[in-house]
């Protein structure tokens, strides 16, 4: 194995930007979920959401979903660098987008959809 790629330790230093600067009662409910940066999504990802592609993909059971007990459930959240990348060339676009795709992901984490994603990007706060 070589060298670290820099590209790779610039990206995830953009993806640990992001985690860092999430409200810390979000950072807090994610000691159970691994953040990994991948190059691609594989096909079976894509088929999993039904996607033509993905900047990022939560698998796991979000914590509204958890027992009664309240034990923790292992979820992944993966950051896919190519295609973030390839949309975004401009550097502060790019953190832009990561930061962004990151919230999305920690979102889904939490329980919400992509329908309450969208109306809260929107704002429409019901």
């Amino acid at each position: 194995m070589g060298p670290p790629d820099p590209e790779d330790s610039a990206f995830g230093g953009l993806v640990d930007a992001a985690i860092s600067n999430l409200p810390a009662e979000f950072r807090q409910r994610l000691d159970s979920v691994a953040i990994v940066v991948e190059d691609e999504p594989t096909p079976e990802q894509l088929t999993s959401v039904g996607a033509g592609g993905l900047f990022g993909l939560y698998q796991g059971i979000p914590r509204t979903r958890w027992g009664a007990d309240g034990a923790t459930f292992p979820s992944k959240i993966t950051i896919f660098r190519g295609p973030l990348e390839r949309a975004h060339r401009n550097p502060v676009a790019l953190a832009t987008a990561v930061e962004d795709v990151v919230r999305h992901e920690v979102a889904h984490h939490l329980g919400i959809d992509d329908g309450r994603l969208r109306e809260l990007q929107r704002g429409k706060h019901r």
